[in-house]
């Protein structure tokens, strides 16, 4: 067994889930460089890439986008996960139940294994297009929302059965088989891009002599720029860097991979999520756009993003075969840590069970192509989802007892649900929500904001909390008259739109920020001391 089996073995297989890695198990760089590169290579590049032409995406919003986004997320790695996790050596779910309390935990691990079921959906979905060029069923489009064929359904079916039964029955065997297919899959990604260029080259005349000369084929005929296609957004330099740092911002900012750097000997290993991101989230983006790309210079009229198809024109068999396993190989996995997150929340249930379950799940979802034509959003509402927690684990080891507060406050007051570490959660995801929904703020950058504000809600809840001023008399009186006010106020804005004094939008935008503290308000009414 090498060292990359090795570290997928421990960290998935979940060895020390409640105890801190010990030095003899802890592994050197080269483990984290195969696992990075092998696990950012996948079935979802081949719809990300297409997409950011659909976007309308010029050629140097892409190439530098890219290029800043991806060293930001490598940064995310080094600097904010991996120092906790090369000096905590815990999972993270195991941290948060310590931070959190298990009940909270609970919810985010139900959370948590939803978007896992939704994104290896996504990779069923890719993989099934590659059985539509074998048996010519029709495909959805890009503006699709549902199946669109019984072919579709029945592929979909298939492919996410078979998915869901290896999960369920042998995760090693398939661990080993990916780690054999990556450096093929990285390569066949790279041949895509080759391919393409030439594809490029012969259909357009343009003479190539130089980089001067292929950087002027970017700009004319592959990433153009102008208008985005129908139901996409402009996207532009700033839409493709903070995708590019934002996309993995569950694994990194949201701490997630504080469970693989446990095993890291040193902080700096986090370098190696190099190797994912400029393989993976570079290269295999910028190849599966070309191809696009190629695709709708042919054909204008030609918008859908079917990886299958594309894979075919480009290299045969062995693009559909590069589908295929490259949807597998990442489903697989994603299907498995789903059902471990959801085998927490039910652990008298085997995981055999939960894991067929959970692929059952992400098999329907994989049949709805809403979720792999806007996958761009898609992941990123999934890194906003598990954000905050990221921010409050920050806080919680490196800030709170510097500000003469408990860290580790479940753990240590025997709670089951640290309201702090919860209200920081939910607040920040519902203003963050509103402020993306209401179109104030577009999905690609409320995060940033988001992760400042969580961490500052954590600090100032956690300092009302575990000094119990929610227990005080005048507090209680406050939030009860607070209350009133609240609900009084719900029940006067639709009577003054109905008069015409206030507009609709006003009356949207109040409802929902007095929710938002209805829910403060009545929590800090409700408080008990455990």
């Amino acid at each position: 067994m090498d060292s990359q089996e090795q570290t997928q073995q421990e960290v998935k297989g979940g060895e020390f889930e409640r105890q801190p890695v010990p030095k003899s198990a802890l592994l050197g760089f080269k483990s984290f460089i195969g696992m990075y590169a092998g696990e950012h290579c996948a079935g979802t590049e081949l719809m990300i890439g297409p997409l950011f032409v659909a976007g309308g995406v010029g050629a140097f919003d892409v190439v530098v986008g890219l290029i800043v986004g991806n060293a930001l997320a490598v940064l995310s790695w080094m600097f904010l996960c991996a120092p906790i996790a090369t000096r905590a050596r815990l999972t993270l779910y195991y941290q948060l139940e310590k931070i959190c309390g298990r009940n909270l935990v609970t919810m985010y691990n139900l959370a948590n294994g939803v978007m896992f079921c939704f994104l290896a959906g996504a990779m069923v979905t890719v993989s099934a297009t590659a059985v539509g060029v074998w048996f010519k069923f029709k495909m959805p489009g890009l503006n699709d929302l549902y199946p669109n064929s019984i072919g579709w359904i029945l592929a979909v079916v298939v492919v996410g059965g078979l998915i869901a039964i290896v999960a369920a029955y042998g995760y090693k065997t398939v661990a080993k088989f990916a780690n054999v297919a990556a450096p093929w899959m990285v390569l066949v990604f790279l041949a895509f891009g080759f391919v393409g260029l030439k594809q490029f080259i012969d259909s357009t005349g343009v003479q190539i002599k130089s980089l001067g000369d292929l950087w002027t084929l970017a700009q004319t005929h592959i990433w153009k720029g102008g208008d985005p296609l129908p139901g996409q957004i402009k996207l532009t330099f700033w839409h493709v860097a903070f995708f590019a740092w934002f996309c993995n911002m569950a694994m990194h900012i949201g701490m997630s991979d504080l469970s693989v750097f446990r095993y890291a000997k040193k902080s700096w290993y986090a370098v190696a999520s190099a190797a994912g991101m400029y393989v993976g989230h570079f290269m295999a983006w910028l190849s599966a756009s070309i191809l696009y790309a190629h695709q709708s210079h042919l054909n204008p009229a030609d918008t859908d993003v079917l990886p299958g198809p594309m894979a075919y024109k480009a290299a045969g068999l062995a693009g559909l075969f590069c589908v295929i396993i490259a949807g597998w190989t990442t489903a697989n996995p994603t299907i498995y840590r789903a059902g471990l997150a959801f085998q927490a929340i039910m652990p008298k249930r085997s995981r055999f069970t939960v894991t067929l379950a959970t692929g059952a799940i992400a098999t329907v979802a994989g049949m709805f192509p809403a979720i792999a034509m806007q996958l761009l959003d898609f992941v990123l509402l999934y890194g906003l989802l598990l954000m905050p927690m990221g921010a409050v684990v920050f806080v919680d080891f490196w800030l709170i007892k510097k500000l003469g507060l408990k860290s580790n406050y479940a753990e240590f007051s025997k709670k089951s649900f640290n309201w702090a570490a919860g209200l920081a959660w939910f607040v920040t995801l519902a203003i963050c929500f509103w402020l993306w929904r209401s179109g104030k703020v577009q999905i690609y950058f409320v995060s940033l904001p988001g992760w400042f504000f969580a961490a500052f809600l954590y600090i100032l809840l956690s300092a009302f909390y575990q000094n119990y001023v929610y227990e005080k008399n005048w507090m209680k009186a406050l939030s009860q008259i607070s209350g009133i006010i609240i609900l009084v106020i719900v029940v006067l804005l639709p009577v003054l739109f109905l008069t015409g004094a206030v507009k609709l939008e006003s009356v949207k935008t109040g409802l929902w920020a007095l929710t938002i503290i209805w829910f403060i308000v009545a929590a800090l009414w409700i408080w008990k001391k455990d």
